[in-house]
């Protein structure tokens, strides 16, 4: 009898959250959009940072400071959109540091995270370097001009072999 209860519940919780669901998709499509663009800043490494590239992958990185550039691309995907403005994103970052250095250091981040209507941003997700795999969190502003959004982010990486911290600035044209 308990266990019959039980199903019934589930079936009963199921039907209503998909019937609210649907009730939702109705009335609020999302609307994707794609934000893509280039990307330059500035990376500052820790000293662990630049040990582990030093004594690990020595040969390929040696004499790189703690301050490197950064040139590179973002593809960004707006997937959903709420009547109060906050969106969620997900976003790809390729970027390629250290070139004012005579090095080429790749690193891959894949973000997930939202914006507010005043453009405010923040979002989490792994990023992929020579040094290793951590994870990224990145807060920031867009700024909205014409149909150009300007976003100015700062992103921190904390490893085992110490901290990256990133200032990027970048644009990109609004498009459905």
């Amino acid at each position: 009898m308990v266990n019959r209860i039980a199903v019934f519940l589930l079936v009963a919780l199921a039907a209503s959250s998909q019937s609210a669901q649907a009730q939702v998709a109705a009335t609020q499509a999302p609307e994707v959009m794609k934000l893509s663009g280039p990307r330059i800043g500035v990376t500052f490494l820790s000293d662990g940072i630049v040990r582990k590239l030093h004594d690990d992958l020595a040969g390929d990185f040696d004499g790189v400071g703690s301050v490197i550039s950064q040139f590179g691309w973002q593809w960004e995907k707006r997937f959903y959109s709420s009547d109060n403005g906050l969106t969620a994103v997900t976003e790809w970052a390729l970027l390629f540091g250290g070139m004012e250095q005579g090095v080429v250091i790749p690193s891959l981040s894949w973000l997930v995270g939202a914006r507010t209507a005043k453009g405010v941003e923040f979002a989490v997700g792994p990023n992929f370097t020579p040094v290793g795999v951590a994870l990224a969190a990145a807060v920031g502003v867009n700024f909205p001009i014409g149909h150009l959004n300007v976003p100015v982010n700062l992103a921190v990486v904390p490893s085992k072999s110490g901290v990256r911290v990133s200032m990027l600035a970048g644009f990109n044209m609004r498009k459905k």
